[in-house]
């Protein structure tokens, strides 16, 4: 598997972004996901949004992290945001989830980022087990979904802040 840096907007991001929304549709019984993104908002060097690649160059997972800063939807000075992390269903189950989110947590640590925020929902409990044995804790709610029974918020320290 090779990881690359897409832009959000790349073909292939887009690809599989429609599959993910797919499926948060049909876990939910909605529409998916409607948190506003912009693709400028994964740009390097304060943003990353990457793409893994199976050995026939076919795209199989994401993630990405957007910086934040204290705000009215509950984000804090520092927070880089996980978003989009998908594992497509032929993909899961060989670490791949994992190993973009090390190095998603990584590169926002290198950009100064504090703190790595996630928000998931209930129906998605394989993204919450591998949050909780990446040492993610419960947080109080934050973004888009804040308001929603469903919503669980997640955050782990990136930096060592302690004096």
């Amino acid at each position: 598997m090779n990881i690359h840096t897409r832009a959000f907007d790349h073909p292939d991001a887009v690809k599989l972004n429609d599959r993910v929304q797919l499926e948060y549709a049909e876990r939910y019984g909605d529409e998916g996901d409607v948190t506003p993104l912009d693709a400028t908002m994964f740009d390097p060097p304060h943003g990353r949004y990457l793409i893994a690649y199976d050995a026939s160059d076919s795209p199989v997972a994401t993630g990405g992290w957007r910086p934040q800063e204290q705000n009215t939807e509950g984000y804090s000075d520092g927070d880089a945001e996980l978003k989009r992390m998908y594992v497509i269903p032929e993909g899961r189950g060989h670490g791949l989830a994992r190993r973009i989110l090390a190095a998603l947590e990584a590169d926002a640590r290198a950009a100064g980022r504090v703190r790595m925020v996630l928000e998931t929902g209930d129906q998605q409990p394989e993204a919450i087990a591998l949050y909780a044995s990446s040492g993610y804790e419960p947080c109080e709610k934050f973004g888009h979904y804040r308001t929603y029974d469903s919503s669980r918020c997640f955050a782990k320290p990136l930096l060592d802040i302690t004096p």
